[in-house]
């Protein structure tokens, strides 16, 4: 099969990484790829957002199936356009990514089919969200409605915080035409952690939990990020909560696209929050997480590209994954000032020397390859990630790798998986 894989992130890169293990990938491509993608498959210098592009491009190679990573070319339609060309794609059309790309739609919906989530309220005028800011409850939650890379979420601890909140989303526009519509909501609490989901139209298949850790700093502090590392299991998922998160959230997530005649195939991932009244749903995202799908498929046993393909026909619920009992941690080293502003361009040195444990295998995200050198070109730059017995042996290990690579201005979180004990 040809494959074309769409993205140039940490979770492309861990996706090529699977789908290259599998015996029927005999030629991938990656749009546009990166540093570390480029040594498994040929990176195709189109961006994501190209979509008339990469539809060209997928006619003349006669690609087979392409799989999207990023949550924007999704938004935009790419598997509208990808199926009126008679193209195999994984990923849902533009009306089922809009529970992704519309927190307010994906409110609705919960609301609708009976979802648990956090109670909310949607505005579309700053003045009047300033004027309901001054008497409310504190703590609460700020969120741009559209997309804005993991970062349009804002935690107001008092009616300062959430006017600064406001003006920054619909004064500023610091999220583009993200933040124009904001959704206020109660904060919750409780530990927080990741699902995967593949979904067709014969219901779902999970897999296994992951968590994770999106501040930028220490101590869960500083501002939102795409995400600073993660881990699988995440150690706050026991069986009867597993049992919770089918009945109450994956269930009628199923029964309301049928009620609701949307059609999905691809990877649904909520967050959610176990709170004291059980799971709640923080977000839909229609897509592979980042730095999630790192973990994930360092765990997965079976060939992903089977569970795709079995998507693609209506017959994920028959499958029966193999998943290691071992677990997974992932350690993100960014760039000096992520997810502010950064220079990029620096040489990564240490990678041959932090891979030569068979545990660790370091995923690229903003990197490029430039003659013999690995150089920056993002903020996330790479995604240690390290299986272990259990996660405290993944940890460590994680770190052991971490110290081996170096490049000017990496910052990095020192305590993934550390709240669970590990420390």
């Amino acid at each position: 099969m040809k494959i074309l894989i769409i993205g140039s992130g940490g979770r492309e890169h861990a996706l090529t990484w699977k789908i290259a293990q599998s015996p029927r990938a005999e030629l991938i491509f990656v749009a546009p790829g990166n540093g570390g993608t480029s040594s498994l498959a040929t990176n195709v210098p189109i961006p994501a957002s190209d979509i008339p592009g990469l539809v060209e491009f997928a006619r003349q190679q006669q690609i087979d199936l392409t799989i999207v990573g990023p949550d924007d070319c999704l938004a935009a339609g790419i598997a509208d356009v990808f199926e009126a060309e008679g193209l195999r794609i994984f990923g849902p059309k533009k009306e089922a990514a809009r529970l992704e790309s519309s927190k307010a739609f994906a409110k609705d919906f919960m609301k609708r089919h009976g979802i648990p989530a956090a109670d909310s309220w949607e505005f579309h005028d700053s003045l009047a969200a300033h004027a309901w800011c001054r008497n409310a409850s504190y703590p609460l939650v700020v969120k741009a409605d559209g997309l804005a890379l993991g970062k349009g979420v804002i935690i107001a601890q008092n009616p300062l915080d959430a006017a600064m909140a406001i003006h920054q989303c619909m004064d500023l526009s610091a999220f583009g035409a993200a933040g124009q519509k904001i959704i206020i909501e109660e904060f919750l609490e409780g530990p927080e952690c990741s699902i995967h989901a593949i979904i067709d139209g014969s219901g779902y298949l999970a897999f296994p939990d992951a968590r994770d850790h999106k501040r930028a700093y220490d101590g869960d502090q500083g501002p939102n990020t795409g995400g600073m590392g993660t881990i699988s299991p995440s150690g706050t998922l026991d069986e009867a909560l597993w049992q919770r998160v089918h009945k109450e959230i994956l269930e009628p997530f199923v029964a309301g696209l049928w009620a609701d005649n949307i059609a999905f195939r691809g990877m649904l991932f909520p967050g959610l929050m176990l709170t004291k009244d059980g799971p709640k749903v923080l977000e839909f995202n229609c897509r592979f997480g980042d730095p999630e799908t790192q973990v994930l498929v360092r765990r997965l046993d079976t060939d992903l590209l089977d569970l795709i393909e079995a998507a693609l026909k209506d017959r994920v619920a028959e499958q029966t994954p193999k998943w290691s009992t071992r677990a997974a941690c992932c350690v993100v080293m960014a760039s000096g000032g992520y997810p502010g502003s950064y220079t990029t361009g620096h040489v990564i040195s240490g990678l041959p020397g932090a891979t030569s444990n068979s545990d660790v295998i370091v995923f690229h995200a903003g990197t490029r390859a430039v003659a013999t050198d690995v150089q920056t070109s993002g903020g996330r730059v790479l995604g240690v990630t390290v299986m272990g017995v259990d996660l405290p042996t993944a940890r460590t290990a994680a770190y052991e790798a971490v110290a081996k690579i170096s490049f000017e201005g990496c910052q990095f979180r020192t305590d993934i998986g550390g709240s669970f004990g590990c420390d």
